[in-house]
């Protein structure tokens, strides 16, 4: 017997919730970005990226763990509560970002090895780089993709 997934469509009303699960998140993993980078992307992130895309979230018993964010089949976020990280978290939500829609993409910040690293391990490959961030500031991107018939 599988255990199910805890995995369902965001509400809402998450949306508190997921804005303090990012920063808490960014905190952890995004050392690059300076305390007036993460004062101005807060509004951002609450105000427009939220709404912005398709979230699912991961909630199973001990709370809230994790989101994705997607826009079509590029992944535009995945955050994940720092001591809930190496659960496998990550994986299941990309797992069925994938199962939603097959061939998936991703821009990681080139400062961000870690997160680069994990989405080279499910199987993303590199196509190419970007000297700036989507916001035009100097935060570069690699681009990757995920192809449909990866083993992950």
């Amino acid at each position: 017997m599988t255990r199910a997934m805890p995995i369902r469509e965001r509400l809402r009303d998450d949306n508190p919730r997921l804005l303090a699960l990012w920063e808490r998140s960014v905190r952890a993993t995004h050392d690059f970005l300076a305390e007036a980078d993460i004062d101005a992307l807060r509004p951002q992130v609450r105000d427009v990226y939220l709404d912005a895309v398709e979230i699912w979230v991961f909630e199973d018993a001990d709370g809230l763990a994790g989101f994705v964010g997607l826009a079509d089949a590029q992944v535009e976020m995945l955050f994940l509560e720092p001591q809930r990280r190496g659960q496998g978290i990550g994986t299941r939500l990309l797992d069925h970002a994938r199962g939603l829609r097959g061939a998936l993409t991703v821009d990681v910040n080139e400062h961000n090895p870690q997160a680069h690293g994990f989405y080279r391990r499910y199987g993303f490959v590199d196509i190419g780089r970007s000297p700036l961030d989507g916001q035009g500031r100097p935060f570069p991107l690699i681009h990757m993709a995920l192809p449909r018939d990866a083993d992950a």
